[in-house]
């Protein structure tokens, strides 16, 4: 098994309100634009960035494997955050960037029973077995989030959280830095914290 790379987590999230919808944003200095991609999900359907033009965005790049993803999963925060995220009226999807020769890649019919099966709650999940749009994106680590705001910048790019673990007891002790971003968003603010470092595993590129 090839060894994990943790990299640590910095930034706060910030406490926000919860509004009901994504407000307009505009462009700020510090967002740049969101790559295009063109990916299939797990059930075949071609998905682009354009098809959730004018929606908030959060891009996961996640694993079967990692136990930094599994803690996410195990402690039911990941899931209740994409649940709040949709019922806010963002468009959350997971990306697989695992390649075909890793032992822990899972085809489409296996990632989508292995997303059902942990209770996941995407808009959908992406197939990038060819690892195009996670290198576009700069996807380091599982999980290395992404929030793409409604004029197609990045918000966000970073950790999930304050508190790297691999423990799921203490998943709900760190404060959520995607929750914060999409609050600041909700309220018509820029992102407070719009860049931190992921932490997590490596993405299971072919290089």
């Amino acid at each position: 098994m090839k060894r994990r790379e943790t990299l640590l987590a910095v930034g706060a999230g910030l406490a926000g309100l919860e509004l009901h919808g994504f407000a307009g944003a505009s462009a700020t200095a510090q967002e740049k634009a969101a790559p295009p991609f063109a990916v299939d999900d797990a059930a075949g359907k071609r998905r682009t960035l354009d098809e959730f033009k004018g929606k908030t965005v959060v891009l996961e790049w996640t694993s079967p494997s990692c136990p930094f993803v599994r803690a996410q999963y195990a402690s039911g925060k990941m899931q209740e955050l994409q649940g709040w995220a949709k019922a806010q009226g963002a468009v959350w999807l997971s990306v697989l960037s695992t390649n075909p020769v890793r032992g822990d890649y899972l085809d489409p019919r296996k990632a989508m029973a292995f997303n059902q099966g942990r209770k996941a709650q995407p808009t959908a999940l992406l197939m990038d077995s060819s690892g195009q749009m996670g290198q576009a994106y700069g996807a380091r680590n599982t999980p290395h989030m992404f929030v793409i705001n409604s004029v197609g910048q990045i918000a966000y790019a970073g950790a999930i959280d304050t508190q790297p673990t691999v423990d799921e007891l203490v998943v709900p002790k760190s404060r959520n830095l995607v929750r914060a971003a999409l609050e600041d968003l909700l309220a018509g603010r820029s992102v407070a914290t719009p860049r931190t470092t992921p932490y997590g595993c490596l993405v299971g590129y072919s290089a």
